[in-house]
């Protein structure tokens, strides 16, 4: 589950070490009333800032990015009753047109980025789970 403030590693070869939720901008809401805290899941995009970069890096620290989330540590039900859940919560840097920034994505990703019409992550990704 990510939610504003949630640290995020970046799975791609952008440059961008670590990335902080901004905002979630596609998600399940928690909570009711006026005040609802937007969560995010696998294939959920939100608004990041950039938190810690590599010397050659295209981004700056403080940057503003999209990105998509591929890998979250909260389990993720799947319609035949399995759990999946990784060790760690990762994004990938998008575009305006959802494609990844990077060339490569690394680690595993989620079988359900392909149901959110990521296709070109699940492309380049390593391994797909």
């Amino acid at each position: 589950m990510i939610t504003q403030y949630t640290y995020l590693d970046s799975a791609d070869n952008t440059g961008a070490r670590q990335l902080m939720v901004i905002q979630v901008l596609k998600g399940g809401a928690a909570g009711h009333g006026k005040r609802r805290l937007r969560t995010g899941g696998v294939g959920d995009i939100c608004v990041c800032s950039v938190k810690s970069v590599l010397p050659s890096s295209d981004y700056n620290k403080g940057d503003k990015v999209k990105a998509v989330v591929v890998r979250t540590k909260y389990p993720t039900r799947r319609p035949d009753g399995t759990y999946v859940r990784f060790d760690s919560n990762a994004a990938v840097i998008i575009d305006a047109e959802n494609n990844p920034k990077g060339t490569r994505v690394f680690g595993a990703v989620a079988r359900e980025l392909r149901e959110k019409n990521f296709g070109k992550i699940i492309s380049l990704a390593e391994e797909v789970w």
